[in-house]
């Protein structure tokens, strides 16, 4: 039972990470432009530094919780989010607004490293684990601009952040009392050595082997990260300039962004069922391949075939995260695997930082007719990378506990 009420606060934590790291983008898309006098395009690289945090903070926060304890740090996680939250309610200019959402980047950093570690701890088997609570942070992505609709036209933009930072900070204290008020032998974290059937599965990799595999996922997580963090990012304001006919306020807005986000959720479950049965490298390939199409058949639609194209090309984007999640679990040991979900990470963020500026750039030459163009190319160039995967990988399981 504390193992499974566990679970579900690593999972709420994962809707907290996205929920934060978007509120803003709803913000800029729908009220901020038109309250400050600044375009789309202008406001929304002040997002950038929380971006770069978010990538950049991941490295330490893996290692600290290598070295320290992986449940206090997602306590720092839950209870410093929250405040910064706060704190960004607080903001009178853009700068003020870039400085708050920078320590909101810096407390998100910590849940993937931490989080997904903690996540797949003690299993073998981690695509259905890593896929449920993924699909929590996509939920957490879909309900961003929901929330934030409903916020902003009930009691204004601040509220968008005080009210979600007020429940993250409660559901850190509540952690507190889980981990620290029930005493049972797991509730200190430990590393216990790697089993020697994943051992042997590891040292039976050829070293060039490991090596493609590592490049490969990161090779997919930064261009990954680039289509992940251009979709969530711009989809509200996607959903603002082409679901004219069937959305004229923010709320409106918010619930079409929520329910695509929320079926396309359902891809992660799917998905993580199929590569705990089946190759990850078909898997991944066929993922992949979806994407490119999709996006190429995006431009140029509106109203409901826009909203049924997004539902789709969302459908494999969130698909797609179990997959390289579940590849670091089968050739990582426990001891060190925060550190390499860290480095993944920031590999992704890093690149999702640099996204923000180059959704603007793209936007205000080409429109998004030209940057779903751009992401149809990179799923493409992702399908042909997955190629290069080796078939031993598939055989493999986690490295666990």
């Amino acid at each position: 039972m504390v193992n499974r009420i566990h679970f579900f606060f690593l999972n709420i934590g994962h809707f907290f990470d996205h929920l934060f790291m978007l509120v803003f983008a709803t913000m800029a898309a729908l009220t901020l432009s038109r309250e400050w006098g600044m375009s789309y395009a202008e406001l929304i690289p002040y997002a950038t530094p929380g971006f770069v945090a978010f990538g950049v903070c991941a490295v330490p926060a893996g290692w600290i919780a290598d070295k320290w304890n992986r449940k206090g740090m997602m306590i720092v996680f839950y209870i410093g989010i929250g405040l910064s939250s706060i704190g960004s309610a607080l903001a009178e200019t853009p700068l003020q607004i870039a400085i708050g959402l920078f320590f909101i980047g810096v407390f998100a950093a910590v849940y993937h490293p931490v989080g997904l570690a903690l996540v797949v701890q003690g299993r073998e088997n981690t695509g259905v684990p890593l896929a449920i609570n993924g699909v929590y942070g996509n939920l957490g992505v879909a309900s961003a601009a929901l929330i934030t609709g409903f916020l902003i036209d009930q009691a204004g933009w601040r509220s968008a952040f005080i009210w979600p930072g007020i429940v993250s900070i409660a559901t850190g204290f509540s952690y507190v009392g889980l981990v620290y008020g029930v005493r049972t032998r797991h509730a200190k974290d430990s590393h216990p050595q790697v089993d020697d059937k994943a051992a042997a599965d590891m040292k039976g990799l050829d070293r060039r082997i490991l090596g493609r595999v590592f490049a490969v996922i990161f090779f997919s997580t930064a261009v990954g990260g680039l289509v992940f963090q251009s979709t969530t990012f711009a989809l509200p304001k996607v959903f603002d300039e082409r679901l004219a006919a069937l959305a004229q306020s923010a709320t409106l807005v918010g619930w079409y962004a929520f329910i695509v986000f929320a079926v396309a959720a359902l891809g992660q479950l799917v998905v993580g069922y199929l590569v705990d049965h089946f190759s990850v490298r078909t898997v991944f390939a066929f993922v992949t391949g979806l994407q490119g199409i999709f996006f190429a058949v995006m431009p140029g639609t509106t109203d409901w075939s826009a909203l049924l194209v997004a539902m789709a090309f969302m459908l494999v984007v969130f698909g797609q995260i179990p997959i390289n999640d579940v590849l670091v679990s089968r050739i990582t040991r426990s001891e060190w695997r925060s550190r390499v979900y860290a480095f993944r990470y920031i590999v992704g963020f890093s690149v999702m930082a640099s996204s923000v500026p180059l959704i603007a750039w793209i936007y205000t030459r080409w429109g998004f007719d030209g940057l779903f163009t751009v992401l149809s190319g990179a799923a493409i160039c992702i399908f042909i990378s997955v190629l290069l995967l080796p078939r031993a990988i598939s055989a493999m399981r986690s490295s666990y506990p």
